[in-house]
Order: structure tokens, then C-alpha cells, then sequence
């Protein structure tokens, strides 16, 4: 885009005239010193008896340099000030057009980040997506797996194994008061309980309260839920968030033998948290809260309990999904303090 002041010559003012010609008050000095100047020179020749009939040429001479030196002098500095006032002015119009330059391409950069900003996250959400399926599926082809049947759905299938029926005579004998109402509600499905173990990410997450709601209605995954709900507050409460944690990844053989009751070493590779922040704050609280130190092991001992049942009806995959919820983060940075990998 271009208008009449940029069509304008180099040095050119406000209001249209040119720097060139426009006069300054240097200039108006320089004539007021020049006119003195010749003034008194032509009083200093009124004044003198000159009787010598012009004398000799060098005479001569010299009285022209002293009398043309002073006015020479005068208007080269006068054409001096005059250049380093134009400079000045151009230097100052040319940091102008680079400061518009400059601000015009951050406004545009800026712009363009904004626009591409979405599309970029959602890009490398998807890449962060694919890579979680690619692993997942990489840990499940290189674990035991059970071929010895099709296993239905992780939408159909329970959770936890089905609690053992006592014999005849084994235990106390039942009442006739009717089926108990738990006994007769359809088992909480292994996504479903994946989900609750992983809570709904915001109040918006329809899909996770409603998972979380039925596996709070079993009993024994009521008490791993709430014992996690009670220590990822805690941990909160240090501004330590699971979300933030990035664990190495753990085959589910590593899973089935810790669900097995191996400890030690044999299982280190499930305390894959290596936030040294996390893990200082943790151990320290462990040593220095009560409160903390019990639900710690209250929520270890119910999460050891409800992995075990949850490991015989599970698959592979499904044990590695298990491995990337909220709760099991909670249970790798615990267990890493408390020593269980040890």
C-alpha cells in the first residue's frame, strides 16, 4: 500500500516542501554573519586612506583570501548543521519504518502461531495416541497370553473373578431371604472398571462418572476407588499430579508376577517413575505425615487385593491399559518409596 508521503523525496517535511529548500534558521545565522562580515570590510576600506594605487598583485592577494575566508568558513559550517539535521531526520524515519516492519511481522507471526496452534495439538495428539496403541500392542504380542479359549469383549467381560461359592456345609448356611441385590447386578465390565480406576478427566466426562458410579457399586473395587481418591489428593495437596508423571512402561508378564506375589527386584521394572521431585516429596511425606503414611498403605494393600482378581480375567492388553490409569501411577510412585520394587 502506498500513499503521497511515501512517494515523497528523501528529506522531505510535513508539509510538502522539500529539506533541500527549505530554509533554516542555520542559514539565516550564516547570511546574518556573512552580511556583518562584508559590512565591516567595506567599512575597514571606507575608513583607510588608500594612496598606494591598489599596490602589488600579492597584496592584492591576501586581501581577497581575508576577506573571502571568514564568508567560506560561515557557509561550510552552515552546509554542515544542514547535512547532520537531514541525516538525523532520515536516520530517524528509517528506525520508524523498521519499527513498523518489525511490528507488523510480529503481529503476523503471531497470527499465524495462533492459527496453527490447534491443529498442531490435535496432530500431536493423534501421534501420542498412535504411539500408546503401537506399545500397547508391541507388550501384548510379546507376553503370555491365554489361547486356550476366546475371551469375550472388554466391554462384556467381568472384571474381577467371581468370588468362590462356598460348599454345603462349609460355611454357615444361608438364609431364605432372597437373593441379595448385588448378587443379582450385571458384574462391572473390565472397561468399565479401567475407566473408574483412571477417574473422569473433567465434569464434562459423561462416559468416566458413568463408570465410575457402577464400579462404586462393587464392593471390593469400592475400596481400591475410594483408598486412591484418598492418597491422589494427598498428593495433590503437594501439587503432585499423576497426569504429570511419564512411567516406563512395563510388560504385563512383569504385572501377572507381581499379581503372582513376586517382590523385589523380579518386579522392578513397575516402578518406572523417574520424577526426582515427585518421588523426594513423596518419601518425605511418608516420613513426616501420619495420615499419609496409612492411606499409602491402606490404598498398597487394596490395590495388591483387587490386582490379583483382576489379573486372572484379563488379557494382556487389557492388563497394559490397567497399567496407564491414574490409580496405577499412584500405585508405581508408591510402591517405589515404600520399597516394594526393592
Amino acid at each position: 500500500m502506498t500513499d503521497r508521503q511515501d512517494d515523497r523525496p528523501i528529506g522531505q517535511g510535513l508539509s510538502g516542501q522539500s529539506e533541500t529548500t527549505r530554509i533554516s534558521a542555520t542559514e539565516v545565522i550564516a547570511a546574518a554573519l556573512t552580511l556583518c562580515w562584508l559590512g565591516l570590510v567595506a567599512a575597514f576600506f571606507l575608513m583607510t586612506d588608500r594612496t598606494d594605487g591598489g599596490g602589488n598583485a600579492l597584496g592584492m592577494t591576501m586581501t581577497l583570501v581575508a576577506i573571502c575566508l571568514p564568508v567560506a568558513m560561515i557557509w561550510v559550517a552552515a552546509v554542515t548543521a544542514r547535512t547532520a539535521r537531514e541525516m538525523r531526520a532520515e536516520a530517524q524515519r528509517l528506525q520508524g519504518a523498521i519499527d513498523a516492519m518489525r511490528s507488523a511481522w510480529m503481529q503476523q507471526a503471531q497470527t499465524t502461531a495462533l492459527g496453527m496452534k490447534p491443529s498442531v495439538e490435535k496432530k500431536l495428539d493423534e501421534i501420542a495416541a498412535a504411539q500408546r496403541q503401537t506399545e500397547t500392542a508391541i507388550a501384548t504380542f510379546t507376553s503370555r497370553r491365554d489361547t486356550a479359549a476366546s475371551q469375550p469383549s472388554a466391554d462384556r467381560k467381568a472384571a474381577l473373578a467371581a468370588p468362590r461359592v462356598a460348599a454345603s456345609g462349609e460355611d454357615q448356611p444361608g438364609l431364605a431371604l432372597g437373593t441379595p441385590a448385588e448378587d443379582m447386578r450385571a458384574p462391572v465390565s473390565v472397561a468399565d472398571f479401567i475407566q473408574a480406576l483412571n477417574f473422569p478427566d473433567s465434569p464434562e466426562d459423561r462416559d468416566g462418572f458413568r463408570a465410575l458410579r457402577r464400579a462404586l457399586e462393587d464392593r471390593t473395587m469400592a475400596k481400591l476407588i475410594r483408598a486412591a481418591q484418598d492418597v491422589l489428593t494427598l498428593l495433590a495437596q503437594d501439587g503432585i499430579y499423576m497426569d504429570d508423571l511419564k512411567p516406563d512402561r512395563a510388560k504385563p508378564e512383569v504385572w501377572r508376577r507381581f499379581a503372582s506375589g513376586e517382590r523385589g527386584k523380579g518386579i522392578a521394572a513397575l516402578g518406572g517413575v523417574r520424577d526426582r521431585s515427585s518421588l523426594a516429596l513423596t518419601a518425605g511425606r511418608m516420613r513426616q505425615d501420619t495420615i499419609f503414611r496409612d492411606a499409602a498403605h491402606h490404598f498398597l494393600r487394596q490395590f495388591d487385593r483387587t490386582f490379583q482378581e483382576f489379573e486372572k480375567n484379563s488379557a494382556d492388553q487389557e492388563v497394559a491399559e490397567f497399567a496407564e490409569t491414574r490409580t496405577a501411577r499412584a500405585f508405581m510412585l508408591l510402591g517405589r518409596v515404600t520399597g516394594t520394587f526393592d
